[in-house]
């Protein structure tokens, strides 16, 4: 039966599910891509060739078992393939969306290798999975017997909800401490909607309020309680507050009119799809009938890229310091965002800005690529005399993350951190400087992906599991929060 169903890689063709034509898509932020039926479903998933070693999985953060489901679906076994990807991923329709398939599973197919065409992967998981909601195959979070001790997260993102679910499984009382209005972290203000509607994250979010876990939103850590606070209500502390320290660019103008960070542009945008009433200088934040220049080369620029289009920006365009084939950001979400307008304008760095309080124009310089630097990538080096400028309204600045002073703002100086800025951990138990205060996600490795957060959130579960149980094993207080 396998055999008819799967290794059909020579005689099908690779499909991805239709796109929408550039021009419909650019007028919404509904997802650009449409669902699979069941038919072409099963078709593609038929392509994999079920190999002795699934480069594709070993290349997984969460090592999903893919060739796995893959099979299932292809047999037509679908509910049995929603379970097996459920088993290692709290979110993998959310995956199937955000994740860089083409940088890791499918980017490591066998069969991309030999010239085929990788398994569509990505929409796959998407398909399964969204199915499954539709058919009520999600169920609820069941929890565990009551084990009388209380955790608090701290952090509603990805890591943090996934280590909710698995200690409210393992029958802990969770309590979630979020700053923002709404739980899901940059998933809910981070990510546009044509690459994450909504409601896939809110769904998520509600069945974990159904299965008990209690979320503190606008709750500041510092402000509405100290860490130290938290730690004499709870019995563990996890931290999973990501990383949201804008970059900074050094040259003059960057604090013109004009000028905005990547992360504040894209909140404001996000508010305004719940329909949130905005602060009175949310027009700074609109790119409206402006001329956009987006620095950066990563996913958040090509999300702040996509999203002044969809705002009716007069034009838009990107500046990076390397070429197309080094840019850090996927190469699909570059493919998208040229086919609905963007003008890539690569092998280029700002100088400044120019137009004093307010910006008009982008002063860059041309670059070229010189000799590798120690990780391997050719380092940026300007041409002479390559000045050029760029007409600008609106700068988005999107050169990526870094931690916030956690021990500052969460009164807790003992808090121990990296050269970095991140929280330190012990590599063998995830715990930080601070006894049963543990730390998961991008607060730990830095800005990364959605599914090493996941990957974490699942890791460290594990890990303050061993932890809590050790201490009543030996007697320690327990503590539930009320």
């Amino acid at each position: 039966m396998t055999a008819k169903k799967t290794l059909q890689f020579v005689d099908r063709v690779q499909s991805y599910p239709p796109k929408r034509a550039p021009g419909e898509r650019a007028g919404d932020f509904d997802e650009i891509a449409q669902r699979y039926v069941d038919q072409v479903a099963e078709d593609q998933a038929g392509r994999c060739s079920q190999c002795g070693v699934p480069y594709c999985s070993v290349h997984c953060p969460l090592h999903n078992h893919i060739p796995d489901w893959l099979r299932l679906t292809a047999e037509g076994r679908l509910q049995e393939a929603y379970q097996l990807s459920n088993l290692t991923s709290t979110m993998p329709e959310i995956c199937g969306r955000i994740c860089p398939q083409d940088r890791l599973c499918e980017g490591n197919c066998v069969i991309e290798f030999s010239g085929h065409g990788a398994v569509t992967i990505g929409s796959v998981e998407k398909f399964i999975t969204d199915t499954a909601w539709d058919q009520g195959w999600v169920e609820p979070l069941q929890p565990g017997p009551a084990r009388g001790q209380s955790v608090a997260v701290i952090g509603a993102g990805p890591a943090g909800l996934t280590a909710a679910e698995y200690m409210r499984v393992a029958g802990y009382d969770v309590h979630v401490y979020d700053r923002h209005d709404r739980s899901g972290g940059l998933l809910t203000y981070g990510i546009p909607g044509f690459k994450l509607e909504k409601h896939i994250v809110t769904r998520r979010v509600e069945r974990l309020e159904a299965g008990g876990i209690v979320f503190h939103n606008s709750f500041e850590v510092g402000r509405d309680a100290t860490l130290e606070q938290l730690r004499e209500k709870h019995d563990a502390i996890l931290i999973a507050t990501g990383v949201y320290k804008p970059r900074a660019i050094k040259m003059p103008g960057s604090d013109a009119g004009g000028v905005v960070e990547a992360l504040d542009y894209l909140t404001a945008s996000n508010r305004r799809g719940f329909g949130d009433t905005l602060a009175d200088n949310a027009a700074t934040l609109d790119a409206a009938g402006k001329h956009v220049v987006v620095v950066g080369g990563g996913d958040t620029a090509m999300d702040c890229v996509r999203t002044a289009i969809r705002q009716g920006a007069a034009s838009v365009k990107c500046l990076y310091r390397r070429d197309r084939a080094n840019m850090p950001g996927s190469q699909r979400e570059v493919a998208n965002a040229e086919e609905e307008g963007v003008e890539f304008v690569w092998l280029s760095a700002p100088k400044a800005i120019e137009g004093g309080d307010v910006a008009t124009a982008v002063r860059a310089a041309k670059m070229r690529l010189g000799a590798p630097d120690a990780s391997g990538r050719r380092t940026p080096e300007p041409e002479p005399d390559g000045d050029f400028t760029v007409q600008a309204d609106l700068v988005i600045k999107a050169l990526g993350f870094d931690a916030e002073d956690l021990p500052t703002l969460f009164d807790a100086p003992e808090l121990g951190l990296t050269r970095w800025g991140t929280v330190r951990t012990d590599g063998q138990t995830m715990m930080t400087s601070l006894d049963g205060v543990f730390a998961a996600g991008d607060i730990v490795r830095g800005a990364s992906l959605v599914v090493w957060a996941i990957r974490d959130g699942r890791d460290v579960a594990e890990h303050m599991h061993k932890w809590l149980k050790a201490r009543v094993d030996t007697g320690a207080n327990r503590k539930v929060a009320a």
